[in-house]
């Protein structure tokens, strides 16, 4: 693993959203208010701010008490689904399925 770390915590909204980088996969944390991990994702090169805004209410997969995230670009999408695993495995998120 190397020395990248999650971005700055931003509100999950349109115009944090749209901030988003799309060049390379991400993998992202969903926050609730106390800025507690409640979901941890993966997107798609050229995905990720479609993906996020998935979770918005109103979207079709919305996280229920999801008010922030936090984003890590990765170099493959390999590397972000094992980033995800580890990073589930380790805080055991309320929305993930284990």
């Amino acid at each position: 693993m190397g020395a990248k770390r999650f971005s700055p915590t931003r509100r999950l909204g349109k115009t944090d959203i749209s901030n988003v980088p799309t060049g390379k996969p991400i993998v992202y944390r969903l926050l609730n208010k106390g800025g507690d991990n409640i979901y941890t994702g993966t997107a798609k090169r050229q995905r990720s701010q479609e993906r996020l805004q998935e979770h918005m209410p109103g979207g079709p997969d919305p996280i229920p008490g999801a008010s922030s995230f936090q984003v890590k670009q990765m170099e493959s999408i390999k590397k972000t689904q094992q980033e995800e695993k580890r990073i589930i495995e380790k805080e055991k998120p309320k929305h993930n399925k284990t």
